[in-house]
């Protein structure tokens, strides 16, 4: 009895422990996204390409942004709407000037986003994993701003 109650036990822990947090990959210099950082807390969530004009234009708007929401529970992180990975990933980054996180697994399924045929296209997500802007074309960092305190009020 006493047996099988401890491997019970053993695996309900198991199970518990397997359901915190989620795995988001790696950034675009391959380093590891812990869950923390995305998790509990607001997010700015943007799909770019290298061959979009207005996201290149969006860019500087989104470094700014991210500058701004440091001290905030407020990330932004940016996704490569082509999937490129790696070496590529890294080389798109930094070619439009990409200061914020890059994740190399794109989050969709995990927030329930729906897949956008246009870009730039940018989520707004609250603490809770809850979508509650899906923003088409190009952002600002004042406009986004203005969006989240706008959101955040009503929370």
């Amino acid at each position: 009895m006493t047996r099988r109650l401890s491997a019970a036990l053993a695996l309900f822990t198991t199970l518990l422990l397997a359901g915190c947090g989620y795995d988001y990959g790696t950034d675009q210099l391959g380093q590891k996204v812990a869950s923390e950082r995305l998790d509990g807390k607001w997010l700015v969530l943007n799909y770019w390409a290298e061959w979009c004009g207005p996201c290149r234009t969006e860019i500087p708007e989104l470094n700014a942004l991210a500058e701004q929401l440091k001290s905030q529970k407020i990330n932004v992180f940016g996704v490569n709407f082509d999937n490129v990975q790696g070496e590529e990933l890294k080389s798109a980054s930094n070619k439009l000037g990409i200061s914020f996180t890059v994740l190399a697994q794109d989050p969709a399924e995990r927030f329930e986003l729906p897949r956008s045929e246009a870009l730039p296209v940018t989520y707004i997500i609250d603490d809770k994993g809850k979508v509650r802007e899906q923003l088409m074309g190009e952002q600002t960092a004042a406009g986004l701003m203005a969006k989240l305190q706008a959101l955040q009020a009503k929370n």
